[in-house]
């Protein structure tokens, strides 16, 4: 069969360029291989990831994996043509999902895919993703580009992300013992993370600003680079408290849901999460973005972090020595509150207010 002028048709000429994907593996070979680490050499070009547990050294391992994206986050980056730290973000969701069960990450595989493949934008996204493993310790192991002409709009593209990760079975969180008199401590977010953007994409749009203008929170930053913020990755800090101290007993990370979701997750029934909402660090852009929309402050809460993007329950002897260990590995860190009895079904239960004054 022929194309409309006689000729013969190919996979490029369909909208595939193999030849594309095969110089993107060229590209992000170095990226790659800078996350090698114990377990893994972080070459690609097999079939698939191999990863050797034995090498890491533990006795009574359990894996824990988990899965996220980026979500409408990504929008902005298109939009506003930053694609820096988008992988970043990807890595994040997953690894920090991983970390609160007490795991170390192992390794990552990322899945992109576009309609057309840019290569340029492709390799920035994909180091981005090698840069977030890093920052996590886990090795960019393999992963998937998918050129699907018909399926994204020109210029579109999107983001998957999966880790592993390994604990000892003795150091599994959440402990059974969260109980009343437990400390609540939360660690500070960077920004919006990557959850709420479909509301933020609109409250910007209702401000009539674009990506490209100054963002009203942050002087001297356009509004799309202060917006795509990377989401924090806390991993290495709490490993680090988790293998100097039994003391942390459960850990949340706070995402989709924010606080009245996320905390209760990690807490049995019978208890309840007295949070003081007066002590949680606002940042500009939630007192920005609840100003322009009057969102209020339930609603504040249950789409964003609004400052704290990870809560931590420790044992009430420990609390003060365990905020210490995470302020000296870099983490701004307040305390939020205490668990105390409640009914059968775990709840957060909020005194004070959010400091949403613009």
């Amino acid at each position: 069969m022929t194309d409309s002028a006689g000729n013969t048709w190919t996979y490029a000429k369909a909208g595939v360029d193999i030849d594309a994907g095969n110089a993107l593996v060229r590209r992000i070979k170095p990226f790659v291989k800078a996350t090698a680490r114990p377990g893994a050499d972080a070459e690609i070009g097999g079939f698939g990831g191999l990863f050797d547990l034995k090498a890491c050294g533990y006795d009574d391992p359990v894996l824990v994996a988990a899965n996220d994206g980026v979500g409408t986050k990504l929008k902005v980056a298109i939009e506003a043509g930053l694609h820096d730290h988008v992988g970043k973000d990807l890595v994040a969701m997953s690894v920090n999902d991983l970390v609160v069960q007490g795991a170390e990450p192992l390794f990552f595989l990322d899945y992109f895919a576009a309609g057309k493949l840019d290569v340029d934008t492709a390799a920035t996204v994909i180091k981005g993703i090698a840069e977030g493993c890093r920052m996590a310790g886990a090795a960019l192991i393999g992963g998937e580009t998918a050129e699907m002409p018909g399926l994204y709009a020109d210029g579109d593209y999107d983001l998957a992300g999966f880790a592993v990760g390994a604990v000892e079975r003795a150091r599994i969180l959440p402990r059974p013992d969260v109980g009343p008199g437990d400390v609540v401590l939360g660690l500070a977010s960077s920004g919006v993370h990557s959850n709420g953007f479909s509301l933020v994409r609109r409250l910007v749009a209702e401000a009539g600003l674009g990506w490209a203008d100054e963002a009203p929170f942050a002087p001297g930053t356009t509004l799309g680079a202060a917006l795509l913020t990377p989401t924090r990755i806390y991993v290495k800090p709490l490993l680090a408290v988790l293998r100097e101290t039994t003391a942390v007993k459960a850990l949340a990370h706070i995402t989709g849901g924010g606080f009245w979701e996320n905390i209760p997750r990690v807490l049995p029934a019978g208890t309840a999460a007295r949070i003081d909402l007066g002590a949680v660090p606002v940042l500009p852009v939630f007192k920005w973005l609840s100003q322009v929309g009057g969102v209020a402050e339930r609603e504040m809460l249950r789409t964003f972090n609004c400052g704290i993007g990870m809560v931590a329950v420790v044992e009430a002897e420990a609390a003060e020595a365990v905020a210490d260990g995470l302020a000296a590995r870099g983490e701004t860190v307040v305390r939020l509150g205490v668990v105390e009895a409640g009914p059968d079904e775990p709840f957060v239960d909020p005194v004070g207010r959010l400091d949403l004054a613009w």
